[in-house]
């Protein structure tokens, strides 16, 4: 059984070390692992490290350099290069657990593929806390888990390789960044994953990603998440909770406003978003107009 690890990278060379260092550590697990690195048009010293691990012959890794595209693009370039059985992105700002690979081994070992794309775990805050809730469900949707089981928090996707190949990211008018939950609920379509109580990642935000920089996310790919808001409230809402209804519909208004794209009502699904978007349409454009001005 072989793991392809893909990691995106901009600038981050003094992080990478933390993640290379624990590959290392996982390597008794017997699991074989390959790491496939995108540099994102560093301007400081990545390519350097990354030859100095290279140097060491210690696992396998491949490195890329693309002129600066975003993440998304970056991780869509290097399934290409895949040749494992199984696929997890890890950022160049997150490390492994102690105990990941053999976690990530035993649970695949155990598990059925039939009707799966992956196995979803848990990510570990620098505190040792779980970042988020822990999961309530052995198989889940990501779309099921976030809008109708009242998840929170991030989590690690361990993909089937001959499932994730068949998806990648979609991206908007050039834009840098799309959402990792628009090519979820897509897979989701035709397949579950099954949850696993069990943290196999590290990390927190940092101040110069795109998490933490929401607002600027928003306007500098306001496309892109029209298109995902778009097709989220085309899904069925049965069991959607209500707060997540009404996310989804500020949103989709949102990005309507930025992008001055008009609504596509007949194609939300269902009488009540349709009521809802109807009531909170004006509202909802002045607030994004006075806020984004």
């Amino acid at each position: 059984m072989k793991l392809s690890i893909l990691t995106a990278t901009y600038n981050r060379a003094t992080f990478l070390e933390k993640l290379y260092n624990s590959i290392l550590e996982n390597l008794e697990s017997g699991l074989d692992v390959e790491w496939l690195i995108m540099d994102d048009g560093s301007t400081d010293n990545t390519s350097n490290k990354v030859q100095e691990f290279i140097n060491q012959k210690q696992i396998e890794i491949k490195y890329n350099y693309q002129q600066n595209q975003g993440k998304m693009s970056a991780i869509n370039n290097l399934m290409q290069f895949v040749t494992g059985d199984l696929v997890v992105d890890c950022d160049s700002d997150d490390y492994f657990t102690q105990d990941a690979f053999k976690i990530i081994k035993e649970e695949f070992q155990i598990t059925s593929k039939e009707g799966l794309y992956a196995i979803c775990f848990l990510k570990n805050k620098q505190d040792g806390t779980v970042d988020g809730t822990s999961f309530k469900n052995e198989f889940s949707t990501m779309f099921d888990l976030y809008f109708k089981e009242k998840a929170t928090g991030e989590k690690i996707l361990v993909y089937y390789a001959d499932v994730r190949k068949r998806y990648k990211h979609e991206l908007e008018n050039n834009e840098k960044f799309i959402t990792e939950a628009r090519m979820y609920h897509k897979i989701d379509e035709n397949f579950k994953m099954k949850c696993v109580n069990k943290p196999i990642i590290i990390g927190d935000y940092q101040k110069d990603g795109y998490t933490s920089n929401i607002l600027k996310t928003f306007k500098n790919s306001p496309y892109g998440y029209l298109k995902y808001f778009e097709e989220i409230l085309q899904k069925d809402f049965k069991g959607v909770t209500w707060n997540k209804r009404l996310y989804a519909i500020k949103h989709y208004i949102l990005f309507l406003t930025i992008t001055n794209a008009k609504p596509k009502i007949k194609q939300i699904n269902s009488n009540l978003n349709k009521i809802l978007f109807t009531i909170l349409f004006l509202p909802g454009k002045l607030k994004t107009k006075i806020s984004f001005k």
